[in-house]
């Protein structure tokens, strides 16, 4: 019998194969391809010498690989909204700023942080602050912000809120630090919030944080409640001062005008008055020097003048005349004042004109006289 004969169940090897039974070698192939099998590289059934069997386990693995492949580069999409900005990291270390719009990143190996950079955020605080004349004030205000650089925001700076809380405060207690209770609390609380806000900003420039202070609100500025109601009267005190102050300023305002127009007034009255005087005077001493001139000329001439003139002056203010006829021993008087009166009634009343008033006068004075010369002679 050759050697490779089988029989009497015998192998070469001398083994006893049990009749009809696969080989040992079979059997360890058939179970290390089961366990391949449960990993999904291949069909639980089917021998080692099934044809085909490789290739599809390797289609199968092929198939899976594409699947993980895409399921992973559509996990990387995402969207930016137009208030945003993306800051991306790349195994840990900056790579780019994107901005609004759809963007890709390799999944597991970017890390992308949104940054919302156009919303205005808001923060309040509250604290106790010692002021310039070591008064303590009561201090509550927010701060209202937005993000200006998002790589600063999130690189720079660990915690960012934290951050502005803590520039906060410092930055207030500085500006309160250099400024009195009254400018605190009253008059210039405007221009603290200002100062504050400034003086944030440089703070948060230094730290290089991506935080823009848009403006700073002093909600409340009171002296603490143990002294509130003493310096509510002080603040009473000062706002009756000030109205005082006030008051007196209109008053001021409407006596000082009319004052000194009224000074005007007399001053422009002195020097009418001034000039009427010296030009009164000027002239009378015109007039002196021409009649001192003519009475060297001709003296009795210029005695007589004078006193003619003097004579009319008494006469033309004089309302009342008392005539002396000759030869009798009475006394003609004439009211003129009444007369004058009496005239001008008569022209109010358009009865008579002035020519028939003088007429009448005339006649009047006319018939004195010849009465007066009919009583000379009847004594004769």
């Amino acid at each position: 019998m050759a050697w490779n004969e089988q029989g009497g169940g015998k192998d070469p090897w001398g083994g006893n194969r049990g009749g009809d039974s696969p080989p040992d070698i079979d059997e360890a192939l058939r179970q290390l391809k089961q366990k391949f099998a449960g990993f999904g590289f291949g069909s639980g059934g089917g021998g080692a010498g099934q044809p085909g069997g490789g290739a599809g386990s390797r289609s199968l693995f092929s198939a899976a690989l594409v699947a993980v492949t895409v399921l992973w580069a559509m996990s990387g999409a995402y969207q930016v909204d137009e208030k945003e900005q993306a800051v991306v990291l790349r195994l840990g270390k900056y790579a780019s700023t994107e901005g609004p719009g759809l963007h890709w990143n390799p999944r597991l190996i970017d890390r992308v942080i949104s940054v919302r950079v156009t919303e205005e955020r808001q923060y309040s605080a509250r604290g106790e602050m010692l002021t310039k004349d070591e008064n303590i004030v009561e201090l509550s205000l927010t701060v209202q912000y937005n993000i200006a650089d998002a790589k600063a925001f999130v690189l720079n700076i660990k915690d960012p809120e934290i951050t502005l809380q803590q520039a906060t405060d410092s930055a207030l207690r500085h500006v309160v630090g250099s400024s009195g209770l009254d400018d605190v609390i009253s008059t210039g609380r405007e221009q603290i919030a200002v100062a504050t806000a400034q003086k944030l900003q440089d703070y948060l420039n230094v730290y290089d944080s991506g935080i823009n202070v848009v403006k700073i609100n002093i909600e409340q500025a009171r002296p603490p409640t143990q002294v509130q109601e003493a310096y509510d009267d002080v603040i009473a005190a000062r706002e009756d001062l000030e109205r005082y102050v006030s008051d007196a300023q209109a008053y001021s305002n409407g006596v000082i005008p009319k004052a000194r127009g009224e000074a005007q007034r007399l001053r422009e009255e002195a020097e009418g008055y001034k000039s009427q005087v010296v030009s009164k005077a000027e002239g009378e001493t015109q007039r002196f020097l021409a009649l001192h001139s003519e009475y060297k000329k001709a003296p009795v001439v210029t005695r007589e003048r004078l006193y003619l003139d003097a004579l009319e002056g008494v006469m033309t203010n004089s309302t009342k005349i008392l005539l002396d006829t000759e030869g009798n021993n009475n006394m003609l008087y004439l009211p003129l004042d009444k007369i004058a009166q009496n005239q001008e009634t008569v022209r109010r009343s358009g009865n008579l004109s002035d020519l028939d008033v003088d007429r009448v006068v005339d006649q009047v004075l006319e018939r004195i006289q010849r009465n007066s010369g009919r009583q000379g002679e009847g004594r004769r």
